[in-house]
């Protein structure tokens, strides 16, 4: 077993030393309990930007926490989105992030303010718990608010599974909500004494729009809609966009379709599935621990006479997944009625006031007198739902006075951009993501529009390692850090991110990474069939050809 495994395996279920060194006065935790925090969570983390200048001096590392709220389908009220907006100037760093898995993250939060931190996302009737470690994650679904009934079960169903596969240990609640410590062991008939290997995933997907890129996930339930009624669900597993840099046993690699169920049978086979993990998942080498190995490794076939055993019965075949489109649910669009809701652009995530944008304050403004309801999405944007048409102008007009604008048509290339933390906070990162995207974006617009190509849609995501949180084998542009200042292209995926991207570049300079890519954007400005993206040209070019034209 590997260190991580001991580490839970003595902690009585995720407590070990968190309550007393919570309460000490370090500034840091030992190395135990930085990873059981993360059951609660939470990551240690440090500025990494002044470390050598602290270590100079002779001074500890300047260490901070990072806070993540569990937030199934990315719903919330107003009132818990003004919560976080207080948290985030109460205990964090003034900003807020919404992530690739439609949660809310607060940074910069030191160490003694991390119970208060936790114990007012509670107050606001959400909880940290399962948002990090070694369990089930936030659970996504479609964000959009419809009037459709079966619609709406699909959120219903990212709620329940949610719920059903939190861990059920006695120790959120006494170390962050001053519980009472109740005699006896914890019941974890799910996870055991040793949870999950590695972490879990899992997204609920409508028919046709694949908006939370349901092939990348440990389990996706791809919803089958007949009118108003939920048919099922074709259930896909072994998805996972992470590897590591010189691991040939690890490797990104995208969910097997494996069986169509009734709706009644979702929250079992989800279980079956997350046990098999549990029993199966490597527990000697984390980097080979995810789910997406034991399918590779014992084929789907075998996962699915697996699941059949744990849930006392034969399935379906799956049934044909179509997707047409991954929707960005971006600009003003009817909800229903005179009901619409408003989807706005949040450049990486990061909801903050900068000198071109009052982001955080117009968001603030508008939530606070409208109370509109809060959705997230998996491209890190914000839904602001059930506004009356009347006041659709009015709001226009308020973003507009802090300098938000409200077309996504105005994005270019910055639409379809995600990014990851990456430097400075992250511990993982071994180059910039979030604060290099911009330049690179501005870079590539230029490009597009010198090409003409500028309404063409083109998808482009960056991370500062091959973790792949922002899913970066998923799209057009791939772009992954390799080392300090180094990234690795790919190119060649679908529209619908159904299909990886490959290969293209490795170890390109920061700065180059837009002139890298411009003789294959000009090669698809001057060959391009009509309406054929950038992925798809690159795909029936083939890589092979396009690296030929780029070396020439």
């Amino acid at each position: 077993m590997s260190d991580n495994e001991r580490i839970k395996l003595e902690s009585q279920h995720l407590r070990g030393t968190l309550a007393d060194e919570i309460a000490g006065d370090a500034s840091h935790l030992s190395e135990d309990s930085v990873q059981l925090i993360k059951f609660h969570g939470s990551y240690q983390q440090d500025d990494r930007d002044a470390r050598q200048a602290r270590k100079k001096a002779g001074e500890e590392k300047a260490y901070q926490f990072m806070v993540r709220a569990r937030i199934p389908g990315g719903a919330l009220t107003a009132e818990q989105y003004l919560a976080f907006d207080d948290m985030a100037q109460s205990y964090g760093n003034g900003t807020l992030r919404l992530t690739t898995r439609q949660g809310i993250q607060l940074h910069g939060v030191i160490k003694r303010k991390v119970k208060p931190t936790i114990r007012a996302i509670n107050d606001a009737l959400l909880s940290t718990l399962a948002a990090c470690g070694d369990v089930n994650r936030n659970v996504m679904a479609c964000p959009a608010p419809t009037p459709s009934r079966s619609d709406a079960q699909v959120q219903e169903y990212a709620r329940r599974l949610a719920e059903h596969l939190a861990p059920k240990t006695r120790a959120y609640h006494e170390i962050w909500l001053d519980g009472e410590k109740v005699e006896g062991p914890d019941d974890e008939p799910i996870y055991g004494k040793t949870y999950l290997p590695r972490k879990f995933k899992i997204a609920v997907a409508h028919s046709g729009d694949n908006c939370v890129d349901v092939f990348t996930q440990d389990i996706g339930f791809i919803a089958e809609l007949n009118g108003e009624n939920l048919e099922g669900f074709t259930v896909v597993a072994g998805g996972g966009m992470g590897s590591t840099n010189g691991k040939s046993e690890t490797y990104p690699r995208l969910a097997t379709p494996i069986c169509f169920i009734e709706p009644e049978d979702v929250l079992r086979v989800a279980e079956a599935i997350v046990t098999i993990h549990r029993d199966y998942g490597d527990r000697e080498n984390r980097k080979h621990a995810r789910l997406k190995y034991v399918v590779e490794e014992l084929g789907a076939d075998w996962l699915r006479t697996e699941i059949e055993r744990r849930v006392g019965c034969l399935l379906d075949d799956p049934h044909r997944i179509v997707f047409h489109d991954v929707d960005d649910h971006l600009g003003w669009r009817r909800e229903s009625g005179d009901r619409w809701f408003l989807g706005l652009h949040v450049t990486s995530g990061r909801v903050i006031d900068t000198t071109r944008s009052l982001l955080r304050s117009a968001l603030r403004a508008v939530v606070s007198d409208f109370r509109p309801g809060i959705r997230l999405s998996g491209q890190q944007s914000i839904l602001l739902t059930g506004i009356p048409e009347a006041l659709c102008a009015h709001i226009d007009a308020i973003f507009a006075d802090y300098g938000v604008s409200t077309d996504p048509g105005s994005l270019g290339v910055k639409r379809y951009a995600l990014a990851c933390p990456a430097l400075p906070t992250c511990g993982l990162a071994v180059a910039e993501a979030e604060r290099a995207l911009p330049q690179l974006i501005g870079e590539l617009q230029a490009q597009v529009e010198t090409l003409g190509l500028e309404r063409e849609p083109l998808s482009v995501r960056m991370t500062g390692c091959p973790n792949g949180c922002a899913r970066p084998r998923m799209g057009d542009i791939g772009i992954v850090g390799r080392s300090f200042d180094l990234y690795d292209l790919y190119l060649g995926g679908d529209w619908a991110n159904t299909r990886m991207n490959v290969p293209f570049a490795q170890g390109v300079k920061r700065t180059d990474l837009a002139a890298t890519l411009r003789p294959a954007l000009e090669r698809w400005q001057r060959e391009r069939s009509e309406e054929e993206s950038f992925g798809e040209f690159v795909y029936r070019v083939g890589i092979d050809a396009l690296n030929a034209t780029v070396a020439l």
